[in-house]
């Protein structure tokens, strides 16, 4: 895979038209939701989310599409809050350009995903491994399972191991499809095991077979995503570099946070009402720690690798 290719013409249910919106939420039993949208667009005439329209309703996670990136510093072991930042609040760390990095999914939470019961969740994550004379753009799967209002029961789970960084840093992108076609849930059972579960193991060098891995996972993704009752709800991209440029984000050791809001919110969403709660595993309220952010959230885990 010599070129980075992504979803773009699979977008999120946040971001459809009205209608097929509708129609996709028709399928994974969300009726009560599936009839307002349909009433509200009829009733606008024709009109797209693009030109104006807005949902019906505003209390649903599953029908945002922008995102608040925030940046969780290392911290020694114990329990306690820890501070939040956002991640174009940060300075870069130098010493990781042309490092090599550990990348893990340490938190996925699902305040609310489209449909009810179990979720089955396919997370493809893309980054670019910049090896000598050439970038790589790389994807891997995993799948997940957890319930409304809960967190998929894994931490520190491997996505890339080894990934090359290059002097500008890197880029990440992350998708997540919501599956409960039947057939779908049965294959995907694959991804479940140890061999997944240990990641995409990197080299400094060119490997084909790698390449034609994440063409695989990539096509699979693809596949799943436009199948009966199969709804993408979440897409996201985060570059991380050394700059200082102010509208930037940075490349540091730490955890980055990717938390699926409304748009309305970019440009008053505020880090510091937020901590991390190591107790518990959440993200939480600073004034009231029994409040969860509302919203879907993924963490992501970026630390130096050093090789085996």
């Amino acid at each position: 895979m010599n070129e980075e290719r992504w979803f773009d013409d699979l977008p999120v249910l946040g971001a459809l038209p009205p209608e097929e919106a509708a129609a996709r939420l028709r399928e994974v039993g969300e009726e009560e939701a599936a009839t307002a949208l349909e009433e509200a667009a009829e009733a606008a005439g024709e009109v797209s989310f693009d030109r104006g329209f807005r949902w019906p309703f505003r209390d649903r996670p599953w029908q945002h599409t922008a995102h608040a990136f925030g940046y969780l510093a290392p911290a020694p072991p114990g329990a306690g809050m820890l501070d939040i930042e956002s991640a174009g609040a940060i300075g870069p760390d130098i010493t990781l350009r042309d490092a090599r990095l550990r990348i893990t999914l340490d938190h996925l939470r699902v305040a609310d995903y489209p449909g009810r019961g179990e979720h089955r969740i396919l997370f493809d994550f893309y980054a670019q491994n910049q090896v000598p004379g050439t970038v790589e753009h790389l994807h891997f799967n995993a799948t997940f399972r957890a319930r409304a209002g809960e967190s998929v029961a894994s931490v520190g789970h491997p996505l890339f191991v080894g990934l090359n960084v290059g002097g500008a840093g890197v880029a990440f992108r992350g998708y997540t499809v919501n599956v409960q076609n039947s057939d779908d849930e049965a294959f995907l059972g694959f991804l479940e095991s140890d061999t997944f579960r240990q990641g995409l193991r990197l080299a400094t060098t060119i490997q084909p077979a790698i390449g034609l891995f994440s063409e695989t996972a990539l096509s699979l993704t693809r596949s799943i995503a436009t199948r009966n009752r199969n709804v993408p709800v979440q897409d996201f991209y985060l570059g991380l570099d050394f700059s200082s440029i102010a509208s930037r984000a940075r490349l540091a050791e730490g955890s980055y946070l990717a938390v699926q809001i409304p748009e309305t919110l970019q440009t008053v969403w505020r880090w510091d009402e937020w901590v991390y709660d190591r107790a518990v595993g959440r993200v939480v309220n600073k004034e009231d720690p029994t409040r969860l952010v509302p919203y879907n959230y993924i963490v992501l885990g970026v630390s130096r690798y050093d090789g085996d």
